[in-house]
């Protein structure tokens, strides 16, 4: 039976990203940077070496529930984490969490949890966009109507508008590692940031933790590290989910059965009450998620500006935004994976609506035609512009241009016929597509991973 309050417990995200982020996993990353903290103190000469071995064997097993009980009654976390630890730990207790600030571990397992956290999303965005060069160069030559405005522009192909998001979503996996490289490291640098608790040892101590946990450093903090780390990320992810929620609008409006260009395939119910509906429920999932991910980035902004060497209005909010953004876009990433393996392109429903507007969709060409032909751009497109009208009454635009007294002249019926075809007017699209899955190859084989 479901007993859960928040609907990221059992609806959305991944089992790895919820383990991530339990509470028994973040309690466990606080006693890891708490270790590697005691084995610096002892490498510095400020601690028994004896305390690593019996550190690692007293603080075995620590239960998030013991610290949030203990929290009940001192009103701190990591201060009731650094009490357990201190009462099971002996002689070496009076060590533990010596000289740091409590924002030295919450800050350093943020670092740790994100870059696990990363590490999923940028594993399972390098899918989506393999799986986009695939669906790219598999539909490279199927034409179809380009829309600007809704409506129809000049032809494209299918194969080019998955180029597009190709292209996009790996700008967004740049960004996130742009963005690790400043919110994953290590603080570790005492009350207000200046390490006086060490002397001169500071350093040392910071560089020692460093290593252990396989992490830069900050250059400098307050008592917490720059909050504007936090807000790039947020504002990253909610970029990622914005255009995923392009994607995923633009299949919901291909699926309208007027259009039916692409649709989701997958067997299920659509509607609870109309037996016929073929609804973009996965498409839409993504749509929502966005929204909830967009909201996220004004707190993440608003916890940049804190009082002084820091206050404490952060805190609370991070609690809820961090873990919920990882796995609101783990979920969103599910889906479009999900949404890929069901997309069906429908390549005759493409062609054929090139037909909607009767031959509309090659004005722009016929203007480039009469400029070859010595008419002057403007011209070409006034007299173009008052044809269309005609078409759109009823006329096809070949019909149309026969009739016209002035453009006939430029034009035979069986040349017009001939040029007014989708492939004659795709321009480099083949080559675009090509260098476009070139950028996505070169940028996902560049070994780098938060």
């Amino acid at each position: 039976m479901l007993d859960h309050t928040c609907v990221l417990e059992w609806r959305y995200g991944s089992s790895d990203m919820r383990k991530l982020f339990s509470a028994s996993n973040i309690v466990n990353t606080y006693v890891k940077v708490e270790a590697s903290l005691i084995k610096a103190l002892t490498r510095a000469g400020m601690a028994p070496a004896k305390c690593v071995e019996e550190f690692e064997i007293c603080s075995r097993d620590v239960k998030p529930e013991d610290v949030y009980e203990r929290e009940k009654l001192l009103g701190h976390d990591i201060a009731s984490l650094t009490y357990i630890l201190g009462e099971r730990c002996g002689e070496c207790g009076r060590y533990v969490h010596l000289g740091a600030t409590s924002y030295d571990i919450v800050d350093t397992t943020w670092a740790l949890l994100i870059k696990s956290a990363l590490s999923i999303v940028t594993k399972k965005l390098k899918l989506v966009i393999e799986r986009l060069v695939e669906l790219s160069l598999k539909y490279l030559n199927d034409v179809a109507p380009g829309r600007t405005h809704n409506q129809h522009a000049v032809p494209i192909t299918f194969g080019f508008k998955f180029a597009n998001y190709v292209y996009e979503l790996t700008r967004s996996y740049e960004r996130l590692l742009d963005a690790s490289k400043r919110v994953i490291r290590l603080k570790m640098s005492g009350a207000v940031g200046t390490m006086a608790a060490w002397g001169d040892k500071g350093l040392l101590i910071e560089r020692l933790v460093a290593e252990e946990l396989g992490l830069e450093p900050h250059v400098i903090t307050t008592q917490v590290a720059p909050r504007d780390g936090f807000a790039e990320l947020i504002s990253v992810l909610a970029i990622l989910a914005s255009q995923l929620d392009r994607f995923a609008l633009e299949v919901r409006e291909l699926s309208r059965p007027e259009i039916d260009e692409m649709y989701e395939s997958a067997q299920r119910i659509g509607s609870s009450t109309m037996p016929h509906k073929r609804n973009p429920v996965i498409s839409e999932r993504i749509s929502g998620l966005a929204k909830v991910m967009r909201g996220f980035v004004l707190t993440a902004l608003e916890n940049i500006p804190l009082m002084h060497e820091r206050d404490l209005t952060n805190s609370s909010s991070e609690r809820i935004i961090v873990p919920h953004a990882f796995l609101t876009i783990d979920q969103m990433l599910e889906d479009m994976l999900k949404l890929l393996e069901v997309l069906y392109v429908n390549t005759e429903a493409g062609r054929k609506n090139l037909d909607i507007t009767r031959g509309l969709i090659y004005t722009e060409m016929l203007v480039m035609k009469l400029v070859e032909r010595g008419w002057a751009r403007h011209t070409a497109h006034s007299r173009l512009m008052s044809l269309s009208r005609k078409v759109r009454e009823g006329e096809t635009l070949v019909d149309a241009v026969l009739k016209d007294p002035e453009l006939s002249k430029y034009f035979t019926r069986e040349e017009l016929e001939a040029l007014l075809q989708p492939e004659n007017y795709i321009g480099c699209v083949r080559e675009i597509v090509a260098r476009t899955a070139e950028y996505a190859k070169s940028v996902l084989g560049s070994g780098e991973h938060p």
